[in-house]
Formats: C-alpha cells, structure tokens, sequence
C-alpha cells in the first residue's frame, strides 16, 4: 500500500500539453528541413490565430486595430519580429471576418508560447481592439489548442470521474449486495489509476529514461490521456475485481470462513487473471515501441497500470483488505440485503413408463 501511495504522489504534479513538431522524431529529412526552416524564418513556425467579426462598414478600423496589435506584437520579445512587407491579414469577401497570424519564436508547447497567447489574449488584444462597434474576436491557433484543451480537461475530469464512481458503486453494492464490498472497489480502482499517473509523471515528465526508452521528454504528459487512461483502466481494473470477488463470495456461500473464502478465491481466479495481464501487458506494451510521444506515453501507460494492477492490487491488496474486514465485507442496509432463496419445491413424480405395451 505504502509503494503505490509513493507511486501516486506524483501525479499532483502532472502537467498536461498536446504535442508538438518538436516532439517528432528528428531523423527524418522532413522534420530536419522544418528545423532549418523555422530557424531561419520564425514567423513560419508556431503562430496564434486572431480572428475578428464585425459588420462589414467597420472593415477599415478592425485592419487598422489589427495593424496595430501586430505592431504592439512584434515589440514584444515574446513574438516574432515583423515582416518587411508588414502583416498580412486575410479579409472574408463580405468584408465582416478578417484573419491575421501573430507568429512566436517558441515551440508550441513551450512556457513562452503558453505566456505570448495569455499576453495576446488578456492584453495586447483588447487593447488594439476595444472600442469598435459589434466587434467579436477569438485567438486560437496550436498554443491555444494545448492550452484550452488541457484546460478542458483539468476541468472535466472530476466530473467524469465523480460519475463512473458513483456508477460502479450502485452496480457493484446491488451485485454483491454488499456497501463495503462497493466502496473497497472504488478505493482500489481509485489507488491503480492514481500509481498509473504517478508512474507517468516519473517517467515521461522527466528525462531520465529518454535514454532507456528512446524519448524526448516534453516535460508534461498528452493531455488527452489522463481521461482516456482512467476509463480503459477503470474498466479492465473491474473485470479482475467482480472476477476475484465473485469467487470470494462463492466460498462464503458454500459456508467457508471469511479467511478461507479469501483464500480460496485468490487461488482459484490466479490463473485466470495473471493470463489475461500478461496478454494485455504484452499488447500495451507494443505501443511503447512507437516513435511518437503520445503513443508512447499510452504503452507504457496502460502496460505499468494493468500489472500494477493484476499483480500488487488484486493479488495482494484486495485479499489484506477483505481478510482484515472479515465478515464486514458483506454488510448492507436492511432495503440492499438479499432474501433468503427459497428451496424450489419437489417436481412431481413421473409416471412409470409401460415397457412393452402395444
């Protein structure tokens, strides 16, 4: 228990990004040419999006303000300089949308990148634009999908998490009939996924085992695959868990003791379960041999948690749990307790057949 409360401590620091062109390999020609490129044309690299509507009669004053912000832009050492032939805004042909691209020095997903889009959005824009009448505007572009996305999700998260919780806590008390069984299951599932993301940060937030698996860290984790990782791992985590507990509850019925029960569930599922972790672990771990950061990152992610999982958890964890409960494990409330079965009456007997008659 102490070892993946260690392993999950981490993911309090997790820090999320989508990845970017510099996270590509760099032994390709195409992205040694994109390197090239970008050094010596910055304003061709990372760039934010500022796209405007007003009513068409305001079209000259939005390219004026848009003018200006780009000027106020290129001041900034958090943008590219300007053009010599100055910025090119792109206008709809009913004169009411206008488009320009504000170009940065920095990586997409670095801090400077994340600092210019919250410079251009909290200050530089406003600035150039308050004052024109029915004017709409939105800044998006690369920086602004990491931002927002990993915004989004930070946001969501709880909530996604909140209801398969409360979803598995109505399944699993109605099937076992039991609170306490319920609630074990919540907590453990909750302590994998919380070892699998702190693996997480470890390996990929850091650079010590670029080396080892043949990454270049980012310094953050996709930001899609903390939710992607919960759902698949709640899932998988749940099968073992009804599998072994089944069994478990089996043992009590037949009259075992509790311990024994235990027991005799873990031994009788072992097989079972470590097969189907191996196959899994050998299946997630396929994708850790891929050269893209966020496939990478879903391997090992997905392959640590499922043997975290199938080996310390339901092997070692879930029985320490249910024994030291006892016969806790099986209480409910009057309304959730399952009536005595009633024995299925005597069938009538058959008539004798009559071997022989015609």
């Amino acid at each position: 228990m102490g070892l993946l409360l260690a392993l999950a401590a981490p993911a309090l620091g997790m820090r999320l990004k989508f990845p970017g062109m510099e996270d590509l390999p760099r032994t390709t020609a195409a992205m040694q040419a994109y390197d090239r490129l970008t050094a010596a044309f910055p304003s061709t690299g990372t760039s934010h999006t500022v796209a405007v509507r007003a009513p068409a009669e305001q079209a000259d004053r939005v390219r004026a303000a848009l003018t200006d912000l780009a000027g106020r832009a290129a001041a900034d050492l958090l943008f590219a300089p300007a053009e010599g032939d100055g910025p090119k805004i792109e206008v709809s042909a009913d004169r009411r949308v206008s488009v320009l691209e504000v170009a940065t020095p920095y990586a997409s997903r670095t801090d400077e990148a994340a600092r210019s889009l919250h410079e251009l959005r909290d200050d530089l824009a406003p600035a150039a634009l308050r004052g024109i009448p029915g004017i709409e505007y939105a800044i998006g572009g690369g920086v602004a999908d990491s931002e927002d996305y990993a915004a989004h999700v930070r946001d969501k998260l709880p909530v996604v998490m909140g209801f398969v919780l409360a979803l598995t806590f109505l399944v699993m008390a109605w099937t076992f009939r039991s609170v306490v069984i319920a609630l074990t299951a919540i907590v453990l599932n909750l302590l994998s996924a919380g070892a699998a993301y702190g693996l997480l940060v470890l390996v990929f937030q850091g650079d010590w085992a670029e080396g080892v698996l043949g990454f270049t860290s980012m310094g953050a984790i996709v930001s899609w695959l903390p939710l992607f990782l919960f759902v698949v791992l709640f899932g998988l985590s749940m099968d073992y868990h009804v599998f072994v507990v089944s069994r478990i509850r089996e043992g009590v019925r037949s009259g075992m003791s509790n311990r024994d029960a235990v027991a005799y569930g873990i031994s009788s599922s072992a097989g079972v379960v470590t097969s189907a972790a191996i196959v899994m672990v050998g299946v997630f771990a396929i994708f850790a041999s891929l050269s893209t950061i966020d496939m990478k990152q879903l391997g090992i992610g997905l392959a640590a948690a499922i043997l975290l999982d199938a080996t310390i958890i339901r092997a070692v964890v879930l029985p320490s749990l249910m024994a030291l409960l006892g016969d806790a494990n099986w209480w409910a409330p009057r309304f959730l307790r399952a009536r005595a079965a009633t024995p299925p009456a005597d069938p009538p007997t058959p008539a004798p057949e009559l071997v022989g008659a015609r």
